[in-house]
């Protein structure tokens, strides 16, 4: 089977003149990577020596009759096998995900989990702690927002959310809103609040007539990374 030839090259220069005179060469490396394609294929140094400098006979660069020597060292890399890009998407088409929790005073278990919803190109939960989360006294309401148990992140993947994530007034005039700028990774997949707000508030005026809760998150930004095929 034929190799598929390669479509670029990367490679690291480095010219050098002889210096007869001195019996050593006069090196200069090119301080990146070079990137030879089929829209460039050139690649070198505007300045290398003074030209004053390089003509004098007497500094070693022109000898035997005119005569100079040249040359050049290149190092190419291994082509690339694998690369990520990382983008923020600001202009998601349906940013909110809603979630009511009904009989709200009748809730029993620690925790409640929303149905799973697409954000960014990942999937995402709720999980409301109707008599909060790792606190005695159960005062307070607490929210997290978690990555879904279905979304496998890679060792160094992170993900990059901004948002807000609301109690909604059922009237409609004093919602309760928290900001959140966050990585997700695999070693934390999950954010969150204790302390979103304190039960009192909450059963005072953020039930509706048929004792509902309603959460709200609306995103702003969400990354993505895509890598190329292995």
């Amino acid at each position: 089977m034929e190799s598929i030839p390669q479509t670029q090259v990367f490679a690291e220069l480095r010219f050098f003149v002889y210096n007869k005179k001195e019996n050593k060469y006069f090196t200069i490396q090119d301080v990146e990577v070079k990137r030879f394609n089929a829209l460039r294929m050139v690649w070198g140094l505007f300045q290398v020596l003074p030209y004053d400098t390089f003509i004098n006979p007497e500094n070693g660069y022109i000898f035997e009759g005119g005569e100079c020597e040249f040359g050049v060292d290149v190092l190419v890399a291994p082509p690339l096998t694998s690369w990520e890009i990382l983008s923020f998407d600001d202009k998601l088409s349906h940013p909110k995900f809603s979630w009511t929790v009904k009989n709200f005073s009748d809730l029993k278990e620690d925790v409640y989990t929303s149905n799973k919803f697409s954000m960014g190109g990942k999937e995402w939960v709720l999980k409301l702690y109707p008599k909060g989360y790792s606190i005695a006294d159960c005062k307070y309401l607490s929210l997290y927002l978690h990555l879904a148990d279905s979304e496998t992140l890679k060792p160094d993947e992170k993900i990059f959310k901004q948002g807000h994530v609301r109690v909604l007034d059922p009237l409609g005039s004093s919602h309760v809103e928290k900001q959140s700028s966050r990585w997700h990774k695999e070693s934390s997949r999950a954010w969150g609040w204790d302390q979103f707000m304190s039960l009192a508030d909450l059963r005072k005026t953020y039930l509706d007539k048929e004792d509902a809760l309603t959460v709200e998150i609306e995103f702003k930004v969400v990354s993505a990374t895509k890598y190329s095929p292995i």
